[in-house]
Formats: structure tokens, C-alpha cells, sequence
């Protein structure tokens, strides 16, 4: 069997993977409860990208559009989602492929960390350090909403995007009522 060769992609030089949004994440990632919120909403066909960017815009009190950049969206498809769907396909108690799967969990991360490194080089532009929404759960809220892959989602996703929402804006320090 054949596989057909495909282009490389064009990177930016400037991209810088250790960014606030990378460290954002790797933050966000340490509440397991934050993380099992962002787990459910991509078992819901969300981005977990999306979900970060749609956060860290609402924390320093941005709304998000939901618009990404074009490179961070063919990397997510044809990089961090290939490699994804590697791992999955390999059985998790599978003792013959335990450093496989291991191995592909790494690259996975790593992927992520560059997408998360693409979406930091293109929002950065677009936005200053902080905004005018004083209300973080609102503009998480709203954000995550602009972040959903679809208009209608279902109750679970609205479940999980409120407790996401709120988690979110209790890190950051806002009280919740």
C-alpha cells in the first residue's frame, strides 16, 4: 500500500511553544475537575484548544469570536487529530503496545503544546494583555459559546461548559455567588 506523501506545513519562525497561553493550560490542567470538565466537552467533539483560548481570553477579559487562524486548524486536523486517533486505536491495556501508546501520548502532547503555540501567535496580535469584561464567568461564558462546534449543544456540553465557566473564573479569582 502506498501513502500518498503530503506537504509540509508552513510554520511560523517566530513561534514560541512556552507561551502565557501554553502555561495557561499546563495551569488549568492541574484541577482535575477543570481538566474532566474539558475531557467531557471533547468527548462532545469540542476543541480543547478552543476551550483554552475561549478561557484565557475570558480570564484577561476578551470575548472570543470563535474564528481561528487557518494554520491552527490544519494543524489541529492534520497533526494533533492524526496522532490522536493513533493512540486511540491502540488498546489501552494492550501490554505489547503499552510503549507505543505511551510514546504516542507524548507526541500528542507535544502537538498540542504547537497548536496552543499557533493559536498564542495569532491572537496575540488581536488582543492587549488585558480587556474591558469585568464579569470573567460571563465572558468565559459567552466565550465557550462562541468556542462550541455547534449552535445547538446538547445538555451534557451545557452542563460542563457552566461548571467549566465557573471553575475558570474562580481561578482567576472572582467569587462565585
Amino acid at each position: 500500500m502506498t501513502v500518498p506523501q503530503t506537504e509540509s506545513l508552513n510554520l511560523p519562525a517566530t513561534m514560541e511553544p512556552d507561551n502565557p497561553l501554553w502555561r495557561y493550560a499546563l495551569a488549568c490542567w492541574q484541577n482535575p475537575e477543570l481538566a474532566e470538565a474539558c475531557l467531557t466537552l471533547q468527548a462532545c467533539d469540542w476543541s480543547v484548544t478552543r476551550i483554552l483560548c475561549a478561557g484565557w481570553l475570558g480570564v484577561n477579559g476578551h470575548l472570543f469570536t470563535g474564528v481561528e487562524d487557518a494554520k491552527v486548524t490544519e494543524w489541529r486536523s492534520r497533526v494533533t487529530g492524526s496522532i490522536r486517533s493513533a493512540r486511540k486505536s491502540i488498546p489501552r491495556h494492550h501490554i505489547g503496545c503499552r510503549d507505543l501508546r505511551e510514546a504516542l501520548a507524548q507526541a500528542e502532547l507535544q502537538a498540542e503544546q504547537t497548536e496552543l503555540a499557533l493559536a498564542w501567535h495569532t491572537l496575540t496580535p488581536r488582543y492587549p494583555e488585558t480587556g474591558n469584561m469585568h464579569n470573567r464567568k460571563a465572558a468565559i461564558l459567552q466565550n465557550l459559546l462562541a468556542a462550541a462546534p455547534r449552535r445547538d449543544t446538547d445538555t451534557q456540553a451545557s452542563v460542563s461548559m457552566d461548571t467549566l465557566a465557573g471553575l475558570l473564573a474562580a481561578a482567576a479569582g472572582e467569587p462565585q455567588p
